[in-house]
């Protein structure tokens, strides 16, 4: 959803102190709803296993994995006991601020910026199915989906989210330990056990704002618009290998979809690779590893044929992890480099081919299993193209108008910015914390971006969520 920008009529510390006196309304709320069941309703692999959130969580921090954690999805969510009810729920509140909300329409460029408000659901299910086999599986309903560009309401919209069906298992014998499986799934890479994944990477809620590059690589785009068939192994929990193929999720499929038309149609079945190499030394853990896949796009989403547009990805990733009774360090890297041709057929791109270039880091700490902090790098870039990149729209008189908000005067990509985060965990099932979303460039430029006067600073955002799953 695109920004708005306008000048704050009150110091940013009132309107802090605004906001903490909400957040700690919705903590009182949520505990003391919540307080008279938490020993029966824990998340479905709590329940399973009879483990806290930590033993398979790094430091409770969802979704990253302990060595355990990535265990017990190699083995396809099977250890433990089936439980007789397999449900869980997960519900996010949050609370939005951009810097800069000057717009001609700031009902709609900027809407919903400075509310708190309960942004999603989610019903969370799966587990242990057979002994082989089990099944992670989330749907989810976000409470303000799309707006009506006339009316200016909110539709809310349920759809499937991250879906992993599996099945293990495991060769063990004097020198060697092997897991092997297959997985259907919605998301490339989302079968990943590591964090460097582009299906897990910065995996928190996000919200209403700029939070984050527009432009993309095609892997990470594919989450709920593909469905994928794949086998892996890991022998010795040294060396990982997976190979799969990914079509549009349509027709028999179409339930592991977002529900809605595809905004991204794949044309037959479409490779993907994973391998890495790993090391466990006493309380610390390392990866290292690479990742690809070829996708064939057609160029018209709403029907499957024509010409189409072929994306190459390349990735590189590493992660660190130190696992200590009070103290919890992660180190995370992820490139990805994209070769895209064949778009300037019919006007995908202005370009036969294109480049998209994107660099995460992330650092984070947490002290007890309760407070945690990280900071995180990101970097998009790429070759500039104006039909990909537009900075200017027809006016309607025969000229042109600069695209306010949204629009790149130099026709690039290039996004590159800091997220510092905060986060609190008061109980295995809650997470509070805030995040900032500082630019220092954002489509192609520093200052005056969009043509239009909007500088890169004015879509630095605060993010802050409220986090419960049960």
């Amino acid at each position: 959803m695109h920004l708005k920008e306008k000048k704050l009529k009150i110091s940013v510390f009132s309107k802090m102190m605004r906001y903490s006196r909400r957040i700690a309304l919705s903590i009182w709320l949520v505990q003391s709803l919540a307080s008279p069941i938490l020993a029966h309703a824990t998340p479905v692999f709590s329940r399973q296993t009879g483990q806290q959130c930590i033993t398979c969580h790094a430091g409770g921090q969802f979704p990253e994995l302990t060595p355990f954690g990535r265990t017990f999805k190699l083995t396809g969510y099977t250890l433990g006991q089936r439980v007789a009810v397999p449900l869980a729920v997960m519900g996010v509140a949050s609370y939005t601020s951009t810097k800069n909300t000057v717009s001609d329409q700031p009902s709609v460029d900027f809407a919903k910026d400075a509310v708190a408000l309960f942004q999603t659901g989610s019903v969370l299910f799966g587990g242990k199915i057979a002994d082989k086999v089990g099944m992670f599986g989330q749907i989810t309903y976000e409470n303000y989906a799309s707006q009506d560009p006339d009316t200016l309401a909110w539709k809310g919209h349920t759809h499937a989210d991250n879906i992993d069906i599996r099945y293990a298992t495991q060769w063990t014998g004097a020198g060697y330990d092997w897991v092997s499986g297959v997985s259907l799934n919605n998301n490339p890479s989302v079968s990943d056990v590591w964090n460097t994944a582009p299906a897990w990477m910065q995996y928190v809620p996000t919200g209403f704002g700029f939070t984050g590059p527009t432009a993309q690589p095609m892997v990470a785009q594919l989450g709920q618009q593909a469905v994928g068939l794949g086998a892996y192994t890991l022998w010795n929990n040294t060396v990982y290998a997976e190979v799969a193929g990914y079509q549009s999720a349509k027709g028999a499929f179409s339930l592991l979809s977002e529900g809605d038309e595809l905004e991204t149609r794949l044309r037959g079945v479409n490779p993907y690779v994973r391998f890495a190499l790993t090391h466990d030394w006493g309380n610390q853990h390392a990866m290292l590893g690479v990742f690809g896949m070829n996708a064939s796009v057609y160029q018209d989403p709403n029907v499957a044929a024509g010409p189409t547009t072929q994306y190459r990805d390349r990735g590189v990733d590493a992660q660190y992890q130190f696992l200590a009774d009070r103290h919890t360090a992660t180190g995370q890297l992820s490139y990805i480099s994209e070769s895209i041709s064949g778009g300037d057929v019919t006007g995908v791109s202005s370009k036969a081919s294109d480049t998209l270039r994107q660099l995460r880091l992330k650092g984070s700490y947490i002290h007890d299993a309760k407070y945690g902090a990280s900071l995180t790098y990101f970097n998009t870039w790429g070759s500039s193209d104006e039909t990909l990149y537009p900075g200017a729209q027809d006016d309607g008189n025969g000229g042109t108008n600069a695209i306010a908000i949204s629009g790149s005067a130099a026709n690039k990509p290039d996004t590159r910015g800091w997220i510092p985060e905060i986060f609190w965990i008061p109980g295995q099932n809650l997470r509070l914390g805030a995040q900032y979303y500082k630019f220092d460039r954002y489509n192609g430029a520093a200052s005056n971006y969009d043509g239009a006067g909007r500088g890169a600073k004015g879509n630095n955002t605060l993010f802050v969520y409220l986090w419960a799953a049960y």
